[in-house]
């Protein structure tokens, strides 16, 4: 069986990246730019930062702020017509991975238009066209999206989330500057970070992970345990590296999927709207011990990555315990809670179901049942 690589065709590190997109922009021959970002971007004139450069240098640009932290088909249906109505030929995406998913899904749907009924994108649709030309500007250190080739959308009428992977979706160009997530507050920095590690092993340990990702996976650990303490105290080379470490671990992951840590956080954010990033590490190490039988040596990889000493003189019990515990140290050093107060025993019959149909359940290196998630959602009840 071959393995596939998908990535940007481009991509930009370090600070000052956004100085590249007027040239870009002109390079492409864009006429008229769908800049897609959130409210509170907008509000605190982060979006400002690139938006002033296409100003600078005359190039037309129409801002849409519809988006909801966890985006909604409505969100994307207002975009698809928001985009028609300006006569944009391009998108720039400025934001996390809500700015970025509703951009995704905005420009599948403007190129495959017969894929206008949202939900009809579920799964791996068999879309025929690339979306429209997009540069992504990531504003927090943890999901990644714009160099992966999945998006995440939320069903409020069905109250569930569900996950779209699609070649055509990746942006052509990614502008991964630090600066733009200088302004990052601390909570928001430990949970992306957190997703961000929590991409990075399950990467690791999914089923489909192979020699390449597993390189891409170990380094985003180690960065991540490197800097992410840093970073919430908003230290610049800190934030540099997580900037880094987050667009690696979605090298790896976007091909290889993930497992059921981001299943149970998919409907956390669905039923309660629980932080995308706060679910990830919440479930994490109860994940991890839950796979733990699985892995092979994958863990004591896992705890060497993450700093912890003399690894290789553990015994396998001892290793793996190593690794869960270092991600339960740097969880609480982040100030990331154990325990989801939403969550309500007759809620675990439709919460299990709806992280079972789950698109990233399958590559997890376990096999589960409905009755096993519902005791991991038992383990973060408060």
């Amino acid at each position: 069986m071959s393995n596939r690589i998908i990535l940007n065709n481009t991509s930009y590190h370090g600070k000052g990246a956004i100085q590249e997109i007027p040239a870009i922009a002109k390079a492409k021959g864009f006429r008229h730019i769908f800049v897609c970002s959130d409210p509170d971007l907008i509000k605190f004139g982060v979006t400002a930062k690139v938006t002033s450069l296409l100003d600078e240098a005359g190039i037309p640009y129409t801002i849409y702020s519809g988006i909801k932290p966890n985006p909604t088909i409505e969100n994307v249906k207002e975009g698809v017509e928001a985009f028609k109505a300006c006569g944009a030929d391009s998108i720039i995406t400025i934001g996390g991975g809500s700015s970025m998913d509703t951009a995704k899904a905005i420009g599948v749907i403007i190129t495959n238009p017969e894929f206008e009924d949202v939900r009809s994108l579920e799964g791996v649709a068999p879309t025929k066209n690339h979306a429209v030309p997009t540069i992504a500007v990531p504003t927090t250190a943890g999901t990644a999206a714009e160099v992966t080739i999945n998006y995440v959308i939320t069903d409020v009428e069905k109250e569930r989330k569900f996950v779209c992977v699609d070649e055509h979706d990746i942006p052509e160009f990614a502008i991964v500057d630090p600066d733009m997530m200088s302004s990052m507050p601390k909570g928001l920095t430990a949970a992306t970070g957190m997703d961000a590690l929590t991409h990075a092993i399950e990467g690791y340990t999914t089923k489909a992970a192979w020699e390449m990702t597993d390189m891409f996976h170990l380094e985003a650990i180690k960065l991540i345990s490197a800097n992410l303490r840093g970073a919430v105290e908003n230290v610049p080379e800190n934030r540099e590296g997580m900037a880094l470490a987050q667009y690696i671990a979605g090298m790896g992951f976007s091909n290889v999927g993930l497992g059921i840590a981001h299943s149970i956080a998919h409907t956390l954010g669905a039923h309660y709207d629980t932080p995308h990033g706060v679910a990830c590490a919440m479930m994490l190490p109860i994940v991890m011990e839950y796979n733990q039988e699985c892995t092979d040596e994958k863990y004591r990889e896992i705890a060497r990555a993450m700093g912890v000493a003399n690894v290789d003189a553990m015994t396998q019990e001892e290793y793996r315990k190593a690794a869960v515990d270092a991600v339960k140290q740097l969880s609480h050093d982040v100030g990331i809670p154990e325990k989801n107060e939403k969550i309500r025993e007759e809620d675990l019959d439709i919460l299990a179901a709806d992280a079972y149909a789950d698109a990233c359940r399958p590559g997890n290196p376990r096999d589960t049942s409905i009755e096993e998630l519902k005791e991991l959602y038992r383990k973060i009840m408060a």
